[in-house]
Protein backbone atom coordinates (compact mmCIF):
# COMPACT_ATOMS: atom_id res chain seq x y z
CA UNK A 1 0.00 0.00 0.00
CA UNK A 2 0.78 3.38 -0.60
CA UNK A 3 0.03 5.76 2.50
CA UNK A 4 0.14 9.34 3.08
CA UNK A 5 -1.39 12.49 4.58
CA UNK A 6 -3.11 15.55 2.52
CA UNK A 7 -4.01 18.93 3.90
CA UNK A 8 -2.81 21.87 5.82
CA UNK A 9 0.77 21.92 7.72
CA UNK A 10 -1.03 20.18 11.34
CA UNK A 11 -4.51 19.29 9.90
CA UNK A 12 -3.59 16.48 7.89
CA UNK A 13 -6.04 13.47 7.44
CA UNK A 14 -4.66 10.14 5.91
CA UNK A 15 -5.24 8.87 3.14
CA UNK A 16 -3.95 6.08 0.31
CA UNK A 17 -2.81 5.93 -3.02
CA UNK A 18 -4.62 2.72 -4.62
CA UNK A 19 -3.00 1.21 -7.98
CA UNK A 20 -4.29 3.21 -10.68
CA UNK A 21 -3.27 6.50 -9.16
CA UNK A 22 -6.35 7.70 -7.48
CA UNK A 23 -6.11 9.04 -4.12
CA UNK A 24 -8.35 7.46 -1.11
CA UNK A 25 -9.67 8.81 1.49
CA UNK A 26 -9.05 6.91 4.66
CA UNK A 27 -10.56 9.36 7.68
CA UNK A 28 -13.40 6.82 7.68
CA UNK A 29 -11.99 3.85 8.29
CA UNK A 30 -8.37 5.41 10.52
CA UNK A 31 -7.55 8.05 12.71
CA UNK A 32 -4.64 9.10 11.26
CA UNK A 33 -0.96 7.11 9.95
CA UNK A 34 1.23 6.92 12.94
CA UNK A 35 3.20 5.23 14.71
CA UNK A 36 0.19 3.49 16.53
CA UNK A 37 -1.24 2.49 13.12
CA UNK A 38 1.72 0.90 11.68
CA UNK A 39 1.81 -1.50 15.03
CA UNK A 40 -1.66 -2.07 14.24
CA UNK A 41 -1.96 -5.23 12.03
CA UNK A 42 -6.04 -5.34 12.41
CA UNK A 43 -6.42 -1.56 11.32
CA UNK A 44 -3.80 -2.18 8.51
CA UNK A 45 -5.73 -5.33 7.38
CA UNK A 46 -9.12 -2.80 7.76
CA UNK A 47 -7.40 -0.35 5.02
CA UNK A 48 -6.53 -3.15 2.96
CA UNK A 49 -10.35 -4.60 2.80
CA UNK A 50 -11.74 -1.20 2.62
CA UNK A 51 -9.82 -0.48 -0.58
CA UNK A 52 -9.96 -4.14 -2.81
CA UNK A 53 -13.94 -3.24 -1.94
CA UNK A 54 -13.40 -0.23 -3.21
CA UNK A 55 -15.53 0.90 -0.37
CA UNK A 56 -12.74 4.43 -0.17
CA UNK A 57 -14.27 7.32 -1.30
CA UNK A 58 -12.16 9.24 -3.71
CA UNK A 59 -10.21 12.67 -3.41
CA UNK A 60 -9.71 15.43 -5.25
CA UNK A 61 -5.97 15.73 -5.17
CA UNK A 62 -5.97 19.45 -7.37
CA UNK A 63 -4.12 22.03 -5.16
CA UNK A 64 -4.28 19.78 -2.35
CA UNK A 65 -0.76 19.63 -0.15
CA UNK A 66 0.77 16.69 0.74
CA UNK A 67 2.02 16.50 4.18
CA UNK A 68 4.41 13.80 5.57
CA UNK A 69 3.51 10.61 5.28
CA UNK A 70 3.80 9.66 9.13
CA UNK A 71 2.53 11.85 11.87
CA UNK A 72 4.09 12.23 15.70
CA UNK A 73 7.56 10.80 14.60
CA UNK A 74 9.74 10.30 17.63
CA UNK A 75 12.92 10.23 16.32
CA UNK A 76 14.83 10.49 12.93
CA UNK A 77 17.88 8.03 13.09
CA UNK A 78 20.22 8.73 10.55
CA UNK A 79 23.44 7.11 8.79
CA UNK A 80 26.76 8.79 7.76
CA UNK A 81 29.08 7.92 4.93
CA UNK A 82 26.86 4.72 4.07
CA UNK A 83 27.64 4.94 0.32
CA UNK A 84 31.07 3.80 -1.24
CA UNK A 85 30.97 6.28 -3.56
CA UNK A 86 29.95 8.91 -1.31
CA UNK A 87 32.65 8.00 0.93
CA UNK A 88 34.97 8.59 -1.67
CA UNK A 89 33.89 11.43 -3.29
CA UNK A 90 34.36 13.18 0.54
CA UNK A 91 37.82 11.61 1.34
CA UNK A 92 36.94 9.67 4.13
CA UNK A 93 37.26 5.88 4.98
CA UNK A 94 34.36 3.85 4.84
CA UNK A 95 33.61 3.20 7.91
CA UNK A 96 33.66 0.34 9.98
CA UNK A 97 30.74 0.51 11.77
CA UNK A 98 27.38 2.85 11.24
CA UNK A 99 27.79 6.69 11.64
CA UNK A 100 24.53 7.18 13.52
CA UNK A 101 23.39 10.99 14.85
CA UNK A 102 20.05 11.92 14.96
CA UNK A 103 18.04 14.67 13.71
CA UNK A 104 15.27 16.14 15.78
CA UNK A 105 11.08 15.17 14.50
CA UNK A 106 10.69 18.98 13.70
CA UNK A 107 12.55 19.27 11.04
CA UNK A 108 10.28 16.65 9.11
CA UNK A 109 8.22 18.69 6.65
CA UNK A 110 6.22 17.63 3.51
CA UNK A 111 7.98 16.72 -0.06
CA UNK A 112 6.81 19.64 -1.92
CA UNK A 113 7.03 22.11 0.81
CA UNK A 114 9.34 25.31 0.96
CA UNK A 115 13.08 24.20 2.20
CA UNK A 116 14.58 27.39 4.52
CA UNK A 117 18.37 28.24 3.72
CA UNK A 118 19.16 29.02 7.28
CA UNK A 119 20.37 32.94 8.25
CA UNK A 120 24.25 32.88 7.77
CA UNK A 121 24.48 29.63 5.67
CA UNK A 122 27.17 29.39 2.80
CA UNK A 123 26.80 25.65 2.28
CA UNK A 124 23.64 24.45 2.38
CA UNK A 125 23.83 20.55 1.02
CA UNK A 126 21.46 18.00 -1.08
CA UNK A 127 21.22 14.59 -0.08
CA UNK A 128 18.72 12.21 -1.29
CA UNK A 129 18.29 9.17 0.69
CA UNK A 130 16.49 5.67 1.22
CA UNK A 131 14.11 6.56 4.85
CA UNK A 132 13.05 3.24 6.55
CA UNK A 133 9.71 3.86 8.56
CA UNK A 134 10.01 1.31 11.76
CA UNK A 135 6.43 -0.70 12.49
CA UNK A 136 7.86 -2.45 15.85
CA UNK A 137 9.15 -1.86 18.87
CA UNK A 138 12.78 -2.71 18.35
CA UNK A 139 15.25 -3.41 21.31
CA UNK A 140 18.51 -5.83 20.93
CA UNK A 141 17.51 -7.34 17.15
CA UNK A 142 19.50 -10.91 16.64
CA UNK A 143 19.25 -11.31 12.68
CA UNK A 144 18.81 -9.28 9.24
CA UNK A 145 15.76 -11.26 9.30
CA UNK A 146 14.68 -9.79 12.42
CA UNK A 147 15.59 -6.59 11.24
CA UNK A 148 13.54 -6.21 8.22
CA UNK A 149 10.41 -8.06 10.01
CA UNK A 150 10.45 -4.69 11.99
CA UNK A 151 10.26 -2.61 9.05
CA UNK A 152 6.77 -1.38 8.11
CA UNK A 153 7.82 0.16 4.92
CA UNK A 154 10.12 2.95 3.78
CA UNK A 155 9.66 6.59 1.81
CA UNK A 156 12.02 9.35 0.21
CA UNK A 157 14.24 11.27 2.57
CA UNK A 158 15.94 14.73 1.85
CA UNK A 159 18.88 15.01 4.59
CA UNK A 160 19.31 18.91 3.88
CA UNK A 161 22.54 19.82 5.33
CA UNK A 162 24.66 22.92 6.18
CA UNK A 163 27.79 21.85 6.00
CA UNK A 164 29.81 24.92 7.34
CA UNK A 165 27.68 24.29 10.38
CA UNK A 166 28.35 20.50 10.81
CA UNK A 167 32.15 20.10 10.05
CA UNK A 168 33.77 23.54 10.92
CA UNK A 169 31.81 25.07 13.93
CA UNK A 170 33.22 22.60 16.61
CA UNK A 171 30.81 20.00 18.21
CA UNK A 172 28.98 17.38 16.70
CA UNK A 173 27.28 17.47 13.42
CA UNK A 174 23.97 18.62 15.20
CA UNK A 175 24.24 22.30 14.07
CA UNK A 176 24.41 21.83 10.75
CA UNK A 177 21.41 18.82 10.06
CA UNK A 178 18.78 19.82 12.65
CA UNK A 179 17.87 23.67 10.77
CA UNK A 180 14.37 24.21 10.36
CA UNK A 181 12.69 22.04 7.67
CA UNK A 182 15.65 19.79 7.19
CA UNK A 183 13.71 16.91 6.85
CA UNK A 184 11.26 16.75 3.51
CA UNK A 185 9.76 13.19 3.40
CA UNK A 186 7.26 11.28 1.77
CA UNK A 187 5.21 11.58 -0.61
CA UNK A 188 4.28 8.02 0.27
CA UNK A 189 4.44 5.67 3.07
CA UNK A 190 5.13 2.67 0.66
CA UNK A 191 4.41 -0.49 2.99
CA UNK A 192 7.39 -3.32 2.89
CA UNK A 193 5.45 -5.76 1.25
CA UNK A 194 5.47 -3.52 -2.18
CA UNK A 195 9.67 -3.41 -1.94
CA UNK A 196 10.84 -6.74 -2.06
CA UNK A 197 14.53 -5.69 -2.00
CA UNK A 198 15.60 -2.55 -0.63
CA UNK A 199 18.75 -2.99 -1.45
CA UNK A 200 17.86 -2.68 -5.35
CA UNK A 201 16.54 0.39 -5.50
CA UNK A 202 17.51 4.04 -7.81
CA UNK A 203 18.14 7.38 -6.11
CA UNK A 204 18.01 10.60 -8.51
CA UNK A 205 18.64 13.84 -7.35
CA UNK A 206 18.44 17.17 -9.04
CA UNK A 207 19.10 20.66 -8.94
CA UNK A 208 17.31 23.26 -11.18
CA UNK A 209 16.57 20.65 -13.28
CA UNK A 210 20.53 19.29 -13.25
CA UNK A 211 21.20 15.43 -12.11
CA UNK A 212 23.39 15.32 -9.42
CA UNK A 213 23.13 12.15 -7.66
CA UNK A 214 22.39 8.82 -9.48
CA UNK A 215 22.51 6.32 -7.03
CA UNK A 216 21.81 2.76 -5.91
CA UNK A 217 21.08 1.58 -2.54
CA UNK A 218 22.90 -1.70 -3.55
CA UNK A 219 26.32 0.60 -2.95
CA UNK A 220 25.25 1.08 0.86
CA UNK A 221 28.11 0.32 2.88
CA UNK A 222 25.99 -1.48 5.57
CA UNK A 223 22.03 -2.78 3.96
CA UNK A 224 19.25 -1.55 5.79
CA UNK A 225 18.63 -4.63 7.74
CA UNK A 226 22.06 -4.01 9.07
CA UNK A 227 21.71 -0.51 9.57
CA UNK A 228 18.21 -1.29 11.77
CA UNK A 229 19.86 -4.45 13.70
CA UNK A 230 22.76 -2.56 14.84
CA UNK A 231 21.02 0.99 15.77
CA UNK A 232 18.30 -0.94 18.33
CA UNK A 233 21.56 -1.95 19.92
CA UNK A 234 21.96 1.38 21.07
CA UNK A 235 18.41 3.09 21.17
CA UNK A 236 15.11 1.30 21.04
CA UNK A 237 13.09 1.82 17.90
CA UNK A 238 9.27 2.58 17.79
CA UNK A 239 7.12 1.99 15.66
CA UNK A 240 6.73 5.30 13.67
CA UNK A 241 10.62 6.43 14.22
CA UNK A 242 12.50 6.91 10.80
CA UNK A 243 15.45 5.97 9.93
CA UNK A 244 17.80 7.95 7.14
CA UNK A 245 20.25 5.31 5.98
CA UNK A 246 22.91 7.45 4.04
CA UNK A 247 23.22 8.87 0.47
CA UNK A 248 25.36 8.37 -2.68
CA UNK A 249 28.08 10.20 -4.45
CA UNK A 250 26.88 13.36 -5.95
CA UNK A 251 26.57 16.35 -3.30
CA UNK A 252 27.73 19.46 -3.60
CA UNK A 253 30.61 18.42 -0.92
CA UNK A 254 32.12 16.95 -3.03
CA UNK A 255 31.86 18.71 -6.05
CA UNK A 256 35.36 20.59 -7.29
CA UNK A 257 35.83 24.57 -6.27
CA UNK A 258 34.08 26.58 -6.47
CA UNK A 259 30.98 24.06 -4.69
CA UNK A 260 27.39 24.56 -5.91
CA UNK A 261 25.80 25.11 -2.24
CA UNK A 262 22.68 25.40 -2.71
CA UNK A 263 20.66 28.75 -2.03
CA UNK A 264 17.24 31.26 -1.75
CA UNK A 265 15.73 29.90 -5.74
CA UNK A 266 16.95 26.97 -6.30
CA UNK A 267 14.80 23.92 -7.02
CA UNK A 268 15.63 20.53 -5.93
CA UNK A 269 14.00 17.81 -7.07
CA UNK A 270 14.34 13.95 -5.71
CA UNK A 271 13.60 10.33 -6.22
CA UNK A 272 13.58 6.90 -5.08
CA UNK A 273 12.59 4.07 -7.52
CA UNK A 274 8.85 3.08 -6.57
CA UNK A 275 8.58 5.46 -3.52
CA UNK A 276 7.93 8.23 -5.27
CA UNK A 277 9.41 12.07 -6.14
CA UNK A 278 9.87 15.00 -4.30
CA UNK A 279 10.13 19.18 -5.42
CA UNK A 280 11.32 21.58 -3.04
CA UNK A 281 11.78 25.24 -3.69
CA UNK A 282 14.65 26.86 -1.59
CA UNK A 283 14.09 30.16 -0.03
CA UNK A 284 16.01 32.40 2.63
CA UNK A 285 15.08 31.92 6.21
Amino acid sequence: MKLLRVGTAGAERPALLDAEGVLRDLSGVVADIDGALLADDAALGRIRTAAEAGELPALDATGLRVGPPIARIGKVVCIGLNYHDHARETGAEPPSEPVVFLKAADTVVGPHDTVLVPRGSRKTDWEVELAVVIGRTARYLGSHEEALAHVAGYAVAHDVSEREFQIERGGTWDKGKNCETFNPLGPWLVTADEVPDPQALALKLWVNGELKQDGSTADQIFPVAEVVRYVSQFMTLYPGDVVNTGTPAGVALGRPEPKPFLRAGDVVELEVEGLGRQRQEFKDA
